[in-house]
């Protein structure tokens, strides 16, 4: 009988464990996407350009088989599997909580067309490492530790060549892939993720542990986007890191990266909530002043110009060097006193690799409010973080060209005053 492989993070065609699940049978495939209006709805235009184009790049790898459709996918779903008189839908397994809800949505409408989940997104998928007791990790150390300990496959083999992909012309309600009309600075899709890794490894990845936290160097791997949407898989890019401490270091961050989806797993309410909820009560500020702070922040007008030159990365490209991401949201809600919900509400909309996992997770550890945070009493100098990480000034000097000009703005809040005040607060509550 035919079966439906249904695309989500999983954007390629190589080491993707439900194709070969899905190829396993005799019968054909039909590949598939759908396009959720309310996915759209929360993801920014270059977000949503990432996908757009990551589809043509696999609709392409499909001599142009794949069938595109828009809807809920608790409706789309079972109408594209009755369609071809699928024994079943191949899934990679989704752990995010609206993933879950979905996924459980669509198993319900389903019926006896079984919904079947092979591998996921991660190296190692989150609840499969735990501590003796059983127990979820809330400290990253012993998780990462662990995580090791733990280990995971070797990238699985290609199933494109056993499938028999069904053409989508035959099933009613294809849409055409759309276009956000944005530009990118870099191209999608699983053709570019795998030459842009080739390249890093090739080039950056030996320099990586020391380069990865210097702004004005092209030292990080700029895979995040690629990872977020699978176009490539981390066991892929594993497969690639030897014992050097480039290496070494790499592999701590994709660590990280799923250490973030094991705690979103196991509290699916630190998706938007504090983690350690003895910090709901701390003393945010609201309010006409507070909202006009905000935007200066996010216009890259706060007066100081590390802040001010990453939140101008953010909006002309979609994305933003990971030590700037730290400097500036530890400057929203310590220097700000804002709350972190609004900067990682922000951070989601622009950013093409806004990841819920990552995102929420990367803001609560610089608010001091999640696991494994960073304590409340570190309070990053945004004057002194620049010295430190972008010491010539050519981060700043590119994103903020008008730092000399009459037309820079003085700094909104006096620092030192500032995190006497967030210190005050944080008191209140510890």
């Amino acid at each position: 009988m035919p079966t439906l492989l249904w695309f989500r993070r999983d954007l390629r065609l190589r080491d993707l464990p439900p194709l070969l699940a899905a190829a396993a049978g005799d019968g054909e495939v039909l590949a598939c996407y759908v396009l959720d209006p309310r996915l759209e709805a929360s993801a920014g235009a270059r977000r949503l350009q990432y996908l757009y184009d990551a589809l043509r790049d696999l609709r392409d790898g499909l001599g142009g088989r794949l069938y595109v459709t828009r809807g809920r996918p608790e409706e789309r779903i079972p109408v594209a599997a009755k369609a071809i008189g699928a024994s079943a839908v191949h899934i990679s397994a989704d752990y995010t909580p609206f993933g879950r809800r979905r996924d459980d949505a669509v198993e319900a409408a389903l019926g006896d067309i079984s919904l079947e989940a092979s591998g996921s997104p991660y190296l190692v998928s989150p609840g499969r490492v735990t501590k003796p007791d059983g127990g979820p990790y809330k400290v990253f150390t012993p998780f990462h530790r662990a995580w090791r300990e733990h280990g995971w496959r070797a990238p699985a083999t290609s199933g494109l060549k056993s499938a028999r992909w069904l053409d989508p012309s035959d099933v009613a309600g294809a849409v055409d892939i759309p276009d956000a009309g944005v530009a990118l600075d870099m191209p999608a899709g699983e053709t570019a993720a795998r030459k842009q890794w080739k390249s890093f490894v090739a080039n950056g990845l030996d320099t990586y542990a020391a380069d990865r936290n210097l702004p004005d160097l092209n030292g990080t791997s700029r895979m995040s986007a690629h990872l977020k949407f699978g176009t490539i898989h981390p066991r892929t890019m594993a497969a690639d890191l030897g014992r050097g401490e480039g290496a070494q270091a790499y592999l701590r961050e994709l660590a990280f990266r799923d250490f973030y989806a094991a705690v979103l797993g196991e509290w699916p309410r630190s998706a938007w909530w504090n983690w350690n909820s003895s910090f709901d009560d701390m003393e945010v500020d609201d309010g006409p002043d507070a909202h006009k702070r905000f935007e200066a922040w996010k216009a890259g007008r706060t007066g100081y110009p590390i802040v001010d030159a990453g939140m101008r990365q953010l909006a002309e490209t979609g994305w933003m060097h990971n030590r700037v991401r730290m400097i500036v949201a530890s400057f929203l809600v310590k220097d700000l006193h804002l709350p972190w919900q609004w900067g990682a509400r922000w951070f989601l909309e622009q950013l093409v690799d806004g990841d819920m996992a990552n995102n929420q997770h990367g803001w609560q550890w610089a608010a001091g409010t999640g696991t494994d945070a960073a304590p409340f009493f570190r309070v990053f100098n945004p004057t002194t973080q620049g010295e430190k990480f972008d010491p010539d000034g050519g981060y700043v000097r590119r994103w903020v060209p008008d730092l000399d000009d009459d037309s820079y703005p003085e700094p909104i809040v006096d620092h030192a005053a500032e995190r006497k005040e967030a210190l005050r607060r944080y008191s209140e509550i510890t």
